[in-house]
This record gives C-alpha cells, structure tokens and sequence, in this order.
C-alpha cells in the first residue's frame, strides 16, 4: 500500500472523523472481487489528491463495528466524509472519473 493509508475500528474516529480534510474510506474485503479492481484507482487518486483528500481502507472483516455503525452492506462501498460526518456515498466498483467526482463533490 503506497499513498493510502489501513484504519481499523480502533482508528476509525482519530483518522476519519477528527481528520481536518475530507476522507475517502474504502469498504472493502480481501474476497472482494471488485474491491482489487478499484484498489489501485484509489492508489492513484491519492497521488493526485492526497494534498486536498485522504483516502483510507477499512477492511470489513476485519473491523465489523465501523462496518455495522455506517450500515455497509456491500463492498466495495466508498464514503466521503468531512467535518467527522458521512456526506456522499457509492457501492460498487467504479471508474476513475466517478471517484474523483465523488471525492471534488466534498470539497
């Protein structure tokens, strides 16, 4: 993992919801087919972005409460958050442009 960054349901509130900008959290799994797709779009997203957005993965197995609070029923589902409160979401893989749409409409 290069320019995004693992939370946990540990972590979850001081990264994403104390976070002075917006954050960007992958919902994801390890048997997610899709979720290897949009892996490394984030990847480079936050190349791109990183100096106006962060973007972190929560693995879903792994870290159940965050899941269950933010109800994820699906993966990959992709949430901005700003100001510690979810504003936009997506599920599914998308492509590039849509995420960083997403990620702009936040900004």
């Amino acid at each position: 993992m290069g320019a995004t960054k693992s939370v946990t349901d540990a972590s979850f509130a001081a990264d994403v919801l104390k976070s002075d900008k917006p954050v960007l959290v992958d919902f994801w799994a390890e048997w997610c087919g899709p979720c290897r797709k949009v892996s490394p779009l984030l990847e480079e997203i936050a190349g791109e972005m990183g100096d106006q957005v962060t973007i972190v993965k929560l693995n879903i197995d792994e870290n159940p409460e965050t899941a269950r609070t933010y109800r994820v029923m699906s993966v990959p589902t992709l949430t901005v958050f700003k100001n510690g409160e979810p504003v936009q979401s997506i599920a599914g893989a998308k492509p590039k442009g849509e995420l960083v749409k997403l990620i702009e409409s936040a900004l």
